[in-house]
């Protein structure tokens, strides 16, 4: 275990030998011969490097396990990199006494003279960085989703987890240290410069030399050298951002004057300029409700005083609501375009054919509810067997008097709102019992002098050949 002075500068490692006795008792890590490394890289061929990083050079290679073979990341440390025993046993120690589903798992390690080298489970996806501004993979809303609610479990783990008796402060978060498996799950790797922090403690503080990648490091802890988990607190938001808007935490491209993501997205925030900062390849998907939540949740974890800032457990449950919430208005905006769709299905008039239209049609209103119209002459009837004419007073309990609650879509003929109705009779019926439907309410229908029936005939007829 790393020592750390009062004056925050950090102690040499409890033993100073680089022999691979000193850290045999670390289970259940394997240590590997430095000849089953040589054979799993092919003596570390340049064909086989699947990255490179601050620690070194990362290989992907086969580990024999007994009877059976393991594709493995390999991580070996480079003799100029800034990065050293130091390091290297700071990951070993942390890692191999921290197991879950979202942080990577190390595998084994190899010590020999001064090769120093990590063996890790093997993400075939590599990291969020490469997908998001080199692969540019085109992630969907949800699946971005996901990947940050996969990172901020084990963040939380970390933190607060009951698997382990100490609390764990990781200090380099950011989308390069977090990996992807096969099935887009999160994993969070690279616990070099992670230190040990009291469990349970969120104001609990290490002081050390400040070290982490700029952009994401937290200002409070820069400029005291106090470390806290609200610093990881505050690295994650950088990447929750970093994931909103598709840029990096430092960018060149962002404004001549400031290259900070941080500071540039909090300004557009703040100016009411949001929709400007978001990925253009998910702007059509989100939620307005999920957006504003998502924000939300950004500004506090970016927020000054650490102490302000949200736990990790905290943020965990706000963004699985949110997941939860694009879920549900994903799939009723679904089901409404199934139902309207088949409802233009059984729609038999012909945009040119008027004589299906009821000749008190001069008007130019729209009959809506065959019970509550009076005034015949100024409206007409679209007669059509095979459609339910519904009175106004059953739409108005279907939809909860058209709460905005149960908006799903509005366009400039109306705006269209869920309801439940009776599988048989298609009476109101409670919320989730029988079925669900479509109710499209049309703004107030202007004066024949502004718009005319055939307009309305034409949106379906367009609507009609859409589908």
């Amino acid at each position: 275990m790393l020592a750390v002075t009062g004056n925050g500068k950090e102690s040499q490692p409890s033993t100073t030998t680089s022999s691979s006795s000193s850290i045999e008792w670390l289970q259940p890590c394997r240590h590997f011969k430095f000849s089953e490394i040589l054979i799993a890289t092919d003596k570390f061929n340049e064909s086989l490097v699947i990255g490179h990083g601050g620690f070194g050079k990362v290989y992907k290679g086969n580990i024999i396990n007994g009877s059976s073979v393991t594709i493995a990341a390999i991580k070996r440390l480079d003799s100029m990199s800034s990065q050293g025993a130091t390091e290297f046993r700071a990951e070993v120690e942390m890692l191999s006494k921290l197991r879950h589903c979202h942080l990577v798992s190390l595998l084994g390690y190899c010590n020999h003279e001064k090769e120093m080298i990590l063996i890790y489970e093997y993400m075939p996806n590599g990291t969020l960085e490469d997908h998001l501004h080199k692969l540019h993979t085109p992630l969907s809303w949800l699946q971005r989703l996901k990947i940050c609610i996969g990172t901020a479990r084990g963040l939380d783990y970390l933190h607060t987890g009951t698997g382990i008796e100490f609390g764990v402060i990781h200090r380099d978060v950011k989308s390069s240290n977090i990996l992807l498996h096969e099935s887009w799950e999160a994993k969070i790797s690279d616990f070099g410069l992670s230190r040990i922090g009291g469990k349970n403690q969120p104001t609990t503080c290490v002081n050390t030399l400040v070290k982490g990648t700029f952009g994401y490091l937290d200002p409070n802890y820069f400029s005291t050298g106090k470390l806290t988990r609200k610093s990881d607190v505050y690295a994650f938001g950088v990447v929750l951002l970093e994931v909103l808007c598709r840029k990096r935490a430092v960018d060149r491209r962002l404004d001549e004057e400031q290259w900070g993501l941080v500071t540039w997205a909090q300004e557009s925030i703040k100016e009411g300029n949001l929709n400007n900062i978001i990925d253009s390849g998910i702007k059509a998907q989100i939620s307005s409700k999920c957006l504003k939540e998502f924000v939300r949740i950004v500004e506090r974890c970016l927020l000054n005083n650490p102490k302000q800032r949200p736990t990790m457990a905290e943020v965990v449950v706000t963004l699985d609501s949110i997941q939860n919430l694009q879920q549900k208005i994903d799939s009723s905006s679904q089901t409404s375009k199934t139902i309207f769709g088949r409802m233009l299905d059984v729609f038999p008039f012909n945009a040119h054919d008027d004589s299906k239209l009821s000749s008190n049609n001069s008007k130019g209103k729209i009959r809506s509810d065959g019970d509550n119209v009076k005034d015949e002459e100024k409206c007409f009837t679209i007669p059509i067997p095979s459609l339910k004419i519904f009175k106004f007073g059953d739409l108005e309990r279907t939809t909860s008097n058209f709460s905005q609650e149960w908006l799903i879509d509005r366009d400039g003929f109306g705006e269209v709102f869920t309801g439940w109705v009776d599988d048989k009779t298609f009476a109101p019926s409670a919320r989730c019992v029988g079925i669900l439907v479509a109710v499209k309410r049309y703004y107030k229908v202007l004066p024949e002098s502004e718009v005319s029936i055939n307009k309305y005939i034409h949106y379906y007829e367009r609507a009609k050949r859409k589908k």
